[in-house]
């Protein structure tokens, strides 16, 4: 089935991404696993491409684009290479929606033209020790100060992706306590610059998966954040966290799908290449039928994954619709991932295959943006049960 999601521009993007990969990412890929996170130059390097301004205005150095298909393709593209561009995906994903919302005529001037360049990288901090999900009971908190001009900014977060790199942080910290009849209350956003005294990155965490990308600890004590830096209003961050999740539940569907894609890719090159009794495993009737079954649901899930890209980028896409997607295209990875890397044979456990770091980066998908199992939950409201 010809796909429709794409046009000629995105398929000039397209060309340009996968030669930029294979010139400037793969080379020294394995460089990047070991180390555990891709250098802060490269960063600049995307700045130079213009990915991180596609959807920024012209006004501050971007593209004006409004469309979310240029993320897709990186996706695709990546995923396709067995790459990752470290931790820019929180950059561009979660971190600019709450800048373009939130951010004051000042704030964007000032943010956004070194947001665009990578001088500035940009990352949210929302999970806390001992809460998880539960955002409501978030304990960092943002006093302010008796003179008004800053906010006192103590606590700690923890899985914090791009964490390492970053220079502006999005912490959420609550400014007031929850009342009795809203625990969600009293939670604001502030765009703090972690070069401030008392903010400290404490461990790069060892994650089973997505090992370019830097995922750290962070800790505050007294940290002076000026009032300028406020995101938004006082005590609404709750509902504003609320208002990106589709699209932070979409990128998460397309890149399971991406993956899910990618894998049947290197598992068909392998089965291909690799001989076994005199034959090659791709001559064989259960390799034809389990690729021939983990092809079928990757239609399925490209069909899934475009439909909600056109969705979010018509913002028509509802919370339960994202769930949905993320639910469905996360599983089927999962599933496909899995029998690929099967495939592969004892070498598919090798981290020098591709399969096999894709096995891992997969997993988190089904946990991060809201688990599988919240995903039902969602769902199943929606459904009114």
């Amino acid at each position: 089935m010809r796909r429709t999601v794409f046009n000629e521009d995105h398929e000039a993007f397209r060309e340009t991404i996968r030669a930029f990969i294979e010139a400037e990412v793969v080379p020294v890929y394995d460089e990047w696993f070991a180390a555990g996170q891709a250098p802060r130059d490269f960063y600049h390097q995307l700045g130079e491409l213009g990915i991180f301004g596609i959807n920024v205005p012209e006004e501050f150095g971007g593209a004006g684009l409004e469309s979310h298909k240029f993320e897709a393709v990186l996706y695709e593209e990546t995923a396709r290479a067995g790459v990752a561009f470290g931790g820019s995906g929180v950059h561009v994903l979660l971190a600019l929606p709450y800048i373009k919302m939130l951010a004051t005529d000042e704030q964007k001037k000032r943010f956004l033209p070194r947001f665009v360049s990578g001088e500035e990288m940009w990352a949210i901090a929302m999970t806390e020790p001992g809460t998880g999900s539960d955002l409501a009971g978030m304990k960092s908190t943002a006093k302010l100060s008796e003179d008004g001009t800053h906010y006192v900014l103590n606590g700690a977060k923890t899985f914090i992706t791009g964490g390492v790199h970053a220079d502006r942080m999005i912490v959420c910290a609550r400014t007031a306590a929850p009342t009795a009849d809203d625990r969600r209350h009293g939670i604001s956003l502030f765009a703090v610059d972690t070069k401030s005294e008392g903010y400290s990155v404490g461990r790069k965490l060892d994650k089973l998966g997505l090992k370019t990308s830097d995922t750290a600890e962070l800790a505050f004590v007294d940290v002076k954040v000026p009032v300028e830096d406020l995101l938004g209003e006082e005590n609404k961050g709750f509902y504003y966290l609320g208002h990106n999740l589709a699209s932070e539940r979409w990128g998460i569907a397309f890149g399971a799908y991406a993956q899910a894609k990618a894998a049947v890719r290197f598992a068909k090159q392998y089965v291909q290449d690799r001989t076994v009794f005199g034959k090659t495993v791709a001559s064989f009737q259960n390799t034809k039928f389990e690729l021939a079954a983990c092809q079928a649901e990757v239609d399925a899930a490209e069909a899934v994954a475009d439909r909600a890209t056109e969705a979010l980028d018509a913002g028509e896409l509802t919370p339960a619709e994202a769930a949905s997607a993320k639910l469905f295209c996360t599983e089927v990875a999962h599933r496909v991932i899995d029998r690929c890397l099967q495939l592969h044979g004892g070498y598919g456990f090798m981290n020098e295959y591709p399969i096999a770091r894709l096995y891992a980066d997969n997993r988190v998908n089904r946990i991060y943006g809201g688990t599988s199992e919240i995903m039902k939950s969602i769902i199943a409201k929606d459904m009114g049960l």
